[in-house]
């Protein structure tokens, strides 16, 4: 009976699970779409960058004052009018392609709405699951959702370029629409959230009670320092991201068909390495393992890339460095869930967001700066000892950023390794709700 019972009660966590994400899928199929379309219109990479930093902005910025409204608000409602929102501006996108007056502005405008429902429905989303979540389970829920981000990540770019080629820009979009409708109908029909217990005291403004979830983790050590961890290592990460294009397309043995390779062996690392987070047993020390595994997906992927000269290192470099990721959200996620109460969690996340991920863009211009006015005319002319390790010709400039950022991540880790070390838990069930 107990069985029974358990089973019962997670099936609205995997129905509103398995639905948003594939309303995820479809919503990247359609941002990676439009990127298509917006270069091939315009042959400018900076118009691109910049439709991305009016979609991440809003989120980065707004996070806080979201997240106390997410927790005023039904999480339900929340999460049906900022989906319905943002299916309509996919639906203008789909008219204005059909009439053939889209233009690389309105994009910009679109992107900014969609970052601004994001910044809404996230922690209302990230609440639901929650409650919706039996306490024992939710190292397994992590690692499932985890597992649907990693499909995401292969399969997005994928069939976002077969729609794309065989029914153009509203091919995409209209499969989008279809996939937010089957997550509109499941959330409004079968998914039923409980309110988590209000808060004693009088009611909070909107400015006090942004700030409350700032006072929180001000208060708890161990979450402040793992935000503050992970917004280092996002820096260091989405340095990355704008090196490995420069590093792999200008070589000899590179090309755009390699760098799809590549990045495609990072979403299949994350998608095995999902598979055992959800089948492994959660390990006794989380904090270790989250510090421990990005020690270990820095140092291999970064100084692989570093010396490798073979395509096929690269791949296994990716797919190295990714594999241990999904053990490090599902940690990450189990430790924040359990010390956050429900009631204080929108809040909490939304703070998180804005300290956590504001270090992405700052990283992503930082990386490129880096490569292309610093490392590239430094290795231009490079001849000895460094031509033997980073190679010479374009790409070897990125070969030696990517050698910086495995010095720069490495050294993170052991910081904060020492930093967090009075934080590691005797047994698992001490980092467990009770």
């Amino acid at each position: 009976m107990e069985k029974s019972e358990k089973s019962t009660g997670l099936r609205p966590f995997l129905i509103l699970w398995s639905t948003q994400s594939l309303s995820r899928l479809g919503s990247s199929m359609t941002g990676f779409a439009l990127s298509l379309w917006l270069y091939e219109a315009t042959g400018s990479a900076l118009k691109l960058a910049l439709s991305s930093v009016c979609s991440y902005g809003p989120y980065v910025l707004m996070s806080i004052f979201a997240g106390a409204l997410s927790d005023r608000w039904d999480k339900r409602k929340t999460m049906l009018v900022t989906d319905a929102l943002a299916a309509l501006s996919s639906a203008g996108a789909l008219i204005l392609a059909r009439t053939g007056l889209l233009r690389y502005w309105h994009l910009y405008l679109l992107n900014a709405l969609n970052g601004l429902m994001n910044t809404v429905q996230n922690p209302a989303g990230e609440t639901a699951l929650t409650m919706l979540t039996p306490k024992e389970l939710y190292h397994r829920a992590s690692a499932l959702r985890s597992l649907t981000g990693s499909l995401n990540t292969i399969l997005h770019p994928v069939l976002a370029t077969a729609l794309f080629s065989a029914a153009g820009l509203p091919g995409v979009i209209i499969a989008d629409l279809g996939t937010f409708l089957a997550a509109f109908v499941s959330l409004l029909l079968f998914i039923r959230i409980p309110s988590p217990a209000p808060e004693a005291g009088k009611r909070e403004g909107l400015l006090e009670s942004a700030g409350s979830g700032l006072t929180f983790l001000r208060k708890n050590g161990l979450v402040f320092r793992l935000i503050l961890f992970l917004a280092g290592v996002n820096l260091i990460a989405s340095a990355f991201d704008a090196a490995l294009p420069p590093y792999v397309l200008p070589r000899e043995n590179g090309g755009e068909a390699v760098l799809g390779a590549v990045t495609a062996c990072a979403g299949i690392a994350s998608l095995a390495g999902s598979v055992l987070a959800a089948l492994l047993p959660p390990p006794r020390d989380r904090v270790r393992a989250i510090v421990l595994s990005v020690l270990f997906s820095f140092a291999a992927e970064n100084f692989i890339l570093a010396f490798a000269r073979s395509p096929l290192w690269w791949c296994a470099a990716q797919l190295a460095g990714w594999s241990v990721i999904p053990l490090m959200d599902a940690c990450m996620d189990v430790t924040i869930r359990s010390c956050v109460p429900a009631e204080l969690q929108g809040r909490v996340f939304s703070c998180r967001n804005t300290l956590q991920f504001f270090t992405i863009p700052l990283g992503t211009l930082l990386g490129g700066f880096l490569v292309e006015r610093v490392c590239e005319p430094l290795m231009a002319d490079a001849s000895g000892l460094p031509a033997k390790l980073f190679g010479t010709g374009a790409g070897s400039g990125a070969a030696l950023m990517m050698f910086a950022l495995g010095i720069s991540g490495t050294a993170l880790c052991l910081i904060f390794r020492q930093v967090l070390k009075k934080y590691r838990s005797p047994s698992n069930r001490a980092n467990d709700p009770q």
